[in-house]
């Protein structure tokens, strides 16, 4: 009891110093992501952002800062992420169409569609890299994608 009374009060003066220490100035931003004209709606479409030099491309899925699903509708996929800091930012579109979560292969290209942030067509001599794919995220995003492939960016 004796430790515990002593603890108590320790707790409490740790946990208000944290949070005079852990107020930040920095603001946080939302990035949504849109892919249109899937060539169908079966499945998910799964999105994933990474924010260092190197991390992709990421076949497996294991280097991503965040990643997320979301259905498809109408052959269209949407999301955002949000508390977002600013930074520099890819993006990676997958559409899952089995939802097994990896990517399915013929011999070595894929049989389910991808796309990079900044890529209009990847292959053996355009491979996805962070240094070409990303970008800056420094107010509110959205990225929009026709057939997993960079058509537009709005700032709103």
């Amino acid at each position: 009891m004796k430790i515990l009374i002593k603890f108590v009060p320790m707790l409490l003066v740790g946990t208000l110093f944290s949070s005079f220490i852990g107020e930040r100035n920095e603001e946080a931003y939302s990035l949504t992501i849109t892919v249109k004209d899937l060539r169908n709606s079966k499945g998910v479409v799964q999105f994933a952002i990474y924010n260092k030099d190197g991390s992709i491309p990421d076949e497996k899925y294991k280097k991503y800062y965040k990643k997320d699903a979301a259905a498809i509708n109408n052959g269209t996929s949407t999301i955002t992420f949000y508390d977002l800091s600013r930074g520099r930012y890819a993006v990676n579109v997958f559409h899952d169409e089995n939802e097994n979560g990896k990517i399915d292969k013929r011999f070595i290209v894929p049989k389910e569609g991808i796309g990079f942030s900044n890529y209009e067509s990847i292959g053996l001599s355009n491979r996805p890299e962070f240094s070409k794919a990303s970008f800056e995220l420094n107010f509110n995003i959205t990225k929009k994608y026709k057939n997993n492939l960079h058509v537009d960016q709005d700032g709103k």
